[in-house]
């Protein structure tokens, strides 16, 4: 899968416990601006409605060259996953601390799917862990780049 946009905040905020890809049903122009890449995951989410997925608060901004009418830059857009999926998905929200968080959105051949995970949040001393780690690594790796 090719990535077009990428939640940078999902993996420091949250404990990815399983990542699941899914399609998205979307219009003509939406399709042409995420391949163009103005899509944005910053503070988006995914929930259960009626026995669907939905993907919330996801920013599309309009295609340049819509002729067409009114566009919803925040609109829901429903993720494609069979029924036995999503019954498995809302059994999991159902415990404490968990969440659906989309990690990024793709291409993969010609359509376009969006990589979501059960994640569950982390506490504050477990990002500065996080943080900690980070910087160790980019330590290492000058130090390695010297040499």
């Amino acid at each position: 899968m090719k990535i077009i946009a990428k939640n940078k905040k999902a993996t420091f905020d949250y404990e990815i416990l399983e990542s699941i890809q899914a399609g998205m049903i979307l219009t003509g122009p939406e399709v042409k601006s995420i391949r163009a890449g103005h899509v944005s995951l910053k503070g988006s989410y995914i929930s259960i409605a009626s026995e669907r997925l939905y993907l919330r608060k996801v920013h599309v901004t309009e295609y340049k060259f819509d002729q067409g009418g009114t566009h919803n830059p925040f609109r829901d857009r429903e993720l494609l996953v069979s029924k036995k999926e999503i019954h498995k998905l809302s059994q999991r929200l159902n415990e404490q601390g968990i969440a659906l968080i989309p990690l990024s959105i793709g291409l993969s051949g010609k359509y376009i799917k969006c990589e979501f995970g059960v994640a569950r949040g982390k506490k504050k001393y477990d990002k500065r862990q996080s943080i900690k780690e980070r910087e160790t690594n980019r330590h290492l790796s000058r130090i390695m780049r010297q040499r």
